[in-house]
Order: structure tokens, then sequence, then C-alpha cells
């Protein structure tokens, strides 16, 4: 199997860092998007946790919604559970404050801490698959190590 990419590599460090077996894997085909994920990996489309970057618009605080790849983001319902309206991030702000480009963010191994909200949904699954800092990794895991990784607090996001 040849080496990790660096940001592949950056997740599966951290993971290893927290005693966790989980194993970071790059695929030939792009995991961009949910739907392109569930097919490279041969899941359901509910079983990708897909990472969003929002942003406050008035602290610009950043915010990390993990969402069911099935499920849109109601940026109305995030805005009450942050006490401010929120708004799609930009590439350059996404970068800026977790260290990866979108479509390839983790939920974990970030340049600074994230307030995280996780999709309800993704509590039915057996297990799910997050990326892992480029559009071509992923990793497998359980919506409990989900929790567990990003200390993330399980919300309704529909």
């Amino acid at each position: 199997m040849p080496p990790l990419s660096p940001s592949a590599q950056r997740v599966q460090d951290a993971l290893a860092a927290r005693g966790l077996p989980h194993e970071v894997v790059e695929l030939p085909q792009t995991t961009r998007s949910a739907a392109e994920a569930a097919q490279a990996i041969g899941c359901r489309v509910e079983q990708i946790a897909k990472s969003l970057v929002f942003k406050g618009a008035r602290s610009s605080r950043p915010l990390l919604v993990i969402a069911s790849g099935s499920n849109r983001v109601n940026e109305r319902r995030i805005a009450e559970y942050v006490g401010e309206p929120v708004e799609r991030a930009a590439a350059d702000f996404v970068r800026e404050q977790t260290g990866y480009a979108i479509g390839g963010v983790p939920p974990l191994a970030h340049r600074q801490p994230l307030e995280v909200l996780v999709d309800e949904h993704l509590q039915r699954c057996a297990e799910i698959w997050a990326a892992a800092g480029t559009p071509h990794a992923v990793f497998r895991l359980t919506p409990n190590d989900l929790l567990l990784l990003t200390g993330g607090r399980v919300v309704a996001i529909t």
C-alpha cells in the first residue's frame, strides 16, 4: 500500500494518538461529495458523515456541522443552536480554520478547536464514513466514535 498523502497522514496520526484503530484509506475515485463518496466506498449516502464548515455571521466564529450525506442543513435551525445567524464558509476560511480543503475536511485534527454539531440521523447507522483530509481519503467509524472524537453535540439539523 502506498504511503498516505500528508493531509491524510495527519488524520491517521490524530486517530492513532487517540488510541483508535480506524484506518484512513485513499481511493482513486473522488469522495468530494456524499454521493461520490458513497459510490466509491460502496455504502449508502446516509452513511457518509459530511463535514461542513459554517461561520457565525456576527462573530465570524467557525462551526463544524457533521451531517448525514442524505440531509441538507437548515441554517436557521443551526443558528438557533449557536445563538447567531450562520453562513456557509468560503474555501479560504475553511482551509484557514481547519487546515483542509473543502471536500476533504475530517471531523478531527483541525488547526484549532471547533464547536461541532452532529446530525441526529447519523446515530441510526451502525457504521459511517468520514473524510480524512483529502477529497480521496476516508475512514470508517461508528456514530459513538464520532461523538468521542469531536466532542460534538447531537442535534436535529434538517
